[in-house]
């Protein structure tokens, strides 16, 4: 037991986004920087082709997860040129996104201090320019990525140059392939989808607007239209930033609640990527109606803790 415990004592999260989704052998190469790295540990990836995306979820030690992150960062340099991608997904960079999770035995502070360092790290080897976004945030109106973001790869030609958008590491010049990326220290983050019985996007872009934070919605959740033409169906994309204050079936209930506006049902749900125990427990005991239920009730939370 004493060896488990001293065991990569400090975990951090990291969930990397690349703008592939499509290229199997791709995402096998940006993967590979992940696979087999002492003191890191591959929990999960998953690709959509009509986001376009690849959502990377692993886990480690700070300084070995540092390692393997710039190094698949330089992979998705080399590989994706962003003058030759679309997808439903917004995307700035080749590598979009890079967020930092304290796990265990670990701050947000350090969490912080580690995505800075990776930022000036990624300019350094890369000359990518780098946005700090969420907890690592230069300036109140960074945090957002989705303002960061606003424009894409396209618009950012030209946005970098504004001086409030000059990036926070390297120049205000975008990467001509891989554009910039934002990188910063977050709570965990539930990608949540919820599909919907109709193919016209204009109904699911509508209920994005009712339930996401930036029109008038719930505080933690952002969400778009997203139009699955392989399967004739529209998706609400949903990121909850943080499940504790906004739970995941207040959510889901709002959207069969507005759906029925245009007579349109819930197709199904998903989850993409992997979610905290704690945010499914607090859903089932919600459906479930359960009264003084708690987490310690829960057998797989008892037998880690073992």
């Amino acid at each position: 037991k004493n060896e488990k415990s001293n065991t990569m004592n400090t975990i951090v999260e990291c969930v990397p986004n690349f703008s592939e989704g499509r290229d199997k052998a791709k995402i096998e190469k940006i993967i590979d920087n992940f696979r087999g790295k002492e003191g890191v540990k591959l929990l999960d990836y998953s690709n959509d082709e009509n986001h376009n995306r690849l959502v990377v979820t692993v886990v480690g030690e700070p300084e070995p997860l540092k390692n393997a992150v710039l190094a698949a960062v330089g992979t998705a340099v080399e590989l994706i040129d962003l003058n030759h991608h679309e997808g439903q997904h917004p995307r700035m960079g080749a590598v979009d996104v890079i967020p930092f999770i304290p796990i265990r035995n670990s701050s947000m502070d350090e969490c912080i201090a580690l995505s800075k360092e990776v930022g000036q790290e990624i300019w350094n080897r890369y000359h990518l320019p780098v946005f700090l976004y969420e907890k690592s945030a230069s300036a109140p109106y960074r945090e957002n990525l989705a303002k960061i973001r606003k424009g894409e790869f396209e618009g950012m030609a030209e946005k970098i140059k504004e001086p409030e958008w000059h990036p926070d590491f390297g120049e205000a010049e975008r990467h001509p392939t891989a554009g910039t990326v934002a990188v910063g220290a977050r709570m965990p983050l539930v990608a949540y989808n919820t599909n919907l019985n109709t193919n016209n996007l204009d109904i699911a872009t509508a209920i994005a607007k009712k339930i996401r934070h930036i029109n008038g919605g719930f505080r933690f959740c952002k969400a778009m239209g997203v139009d699955l033409e392989d399967r004739g169906i529209v998706q609400v994309s949903i990121n909850m930033t943080d499940f504790t204050r906004t739970a995941l079936y207040r959510v889901f209930e709002t959207v069969r609640f507005e759906a029925r506006r245009w007579g349109v049902t819930i197709a199904g749900s998903e989850i993409v990527g992997l979610v905290p125990m704690a945010a499914l427990i607090d859903t089932a005991e919600y459906y479930l109606g359960l009264e003084d239920f708690s987490m310690a009730q829960v057998l797989e939370s008892r037998i880690m803790e073992e």
